[in-house]
């Protein structure tokens, strides 16, 4: 075996030993007391909270819902989009108005609207 041979064989062995000890830990995994999965989208949280205080910023409902606040700002545009939503620029902050007459966009419950989604868990 050449030198050059010898040296390829050991450097996965070697680089993903010296690699390991550079890269940061993984992130903690999910406390047990945190759901793998929850019965609403990400969509409908944003919407609770805004629905709940139309003064949040989006950090705050970024820290909420446990996604970044980029999603949020894209789940927002979407609900904007979709009329589902107002957005109110008040000097550097933003204030929501949600149109709780809309329906729900799945067909399974389009016979329902926002509202009702609003009353049960926010109102509730």
């Amino acid at each position: 075996m050449s030198t050059r041979q010898s040296k390829k064989a050991q450097t996965p062995a070697k680089r993903s030993g010296r690699l390991a000890a550079q890269l940061p830990a993984r992130p903690a995994a999910r406390p047990e007391s945190q759901p793998q999965w929850t019965f609403l989208s990400n969509h409908a949280h944003v919407l609770l909270l805004l629905a709940r205080d139309p003064d949040i910023r989006l950090r705050d409902v970024a820290t909420q819902v446990g996604i970044t606040e980029r999603a949020v700002q894209r789940i927002v545009a979407d609900l904007e989009e979709g009329s589902y939503i107002e957005r109110e620029r008040l000097g550097r902050r933003n204030r929501y108005r949600v149109h709780p007459d809309l329906p729900l966009r799945h067909p399974i419950e389009a016979h329902r609207r926002i509202g009702s989604l609003i009353a049960l868990v926010v109102d509730g």
